[in-house]
This record gives structure tokens, C-alpha cells and sequence, in this order.
């Protein structure tokens, strides 16, 4: 099953104590997040290894929160892969 979260689902989780991974798992992922890429908290994300999807998937997060909070539009910061 997959969620879109609003303020009520996310304070359920946060309730339940779900882990990132189950976080992540429920989460309805944008098909573009794969090109977010960029340094944060000091680390390249497109450089992080597969082995470690969870930590990147928290870093794209970040990644996306740090846009959004430098006043970012959601339209500028959802990349279209390029034809």
C-alpha cells in the first residue's frame, strides 16, 4: 500500500515509530526522485552507493526540504528527465 501523507498519517507514524525504511516503503515516491542530486550534510547523493537506497532516499528528503525552505517553487525543484 502506498500513502500520500498528510499532517494526521505523519503524526500516526510518528506515533507508531516506524523506521525510515518503513517510512520509505509507504511512501508514494515521485517517479523523478532519482534525479534529485546535489551536496547535503556534506554528501553527493547521486555518489551514494545502492546499498545504502534508505540513506539516500533521507538525503533526497533533505534535499527536497532545503529548496523548499530557500523558497524554491515545487514545480522548479520536481525535475523532468531530460529526452
Amino acid at each position: 500500500m502506498v500513502y500520500r501523507f498528510d499532517e494526521k498519517k505523519l503524526q500516526e507514524l510518528i506515533d507508531e515509530k516506524v523506521t525510515f525504511e518503513s517510512f520509505f516503503q509507504r511512501a508514494k515516491i515521485h517517479p523523478n526522485a532519482h534525479l534529485i542530486k546535489g551536496v547535503i550534510c556534506g554528501y553527493r547523493i547521486e555518489e551514494i552507493e545502492d546499498e545504502f537506497e534508505v540513506y539516500r532516499q533521507c538525503r533526497r528528503l533533505e534535499k527536497l526540504i532545503d529548496e523548499l525552505a530557500k523558497g524554491r517553487k515545487m514545480e522548479k525543484i520536481l525535475r523532468e528527465e531530460k529526452k
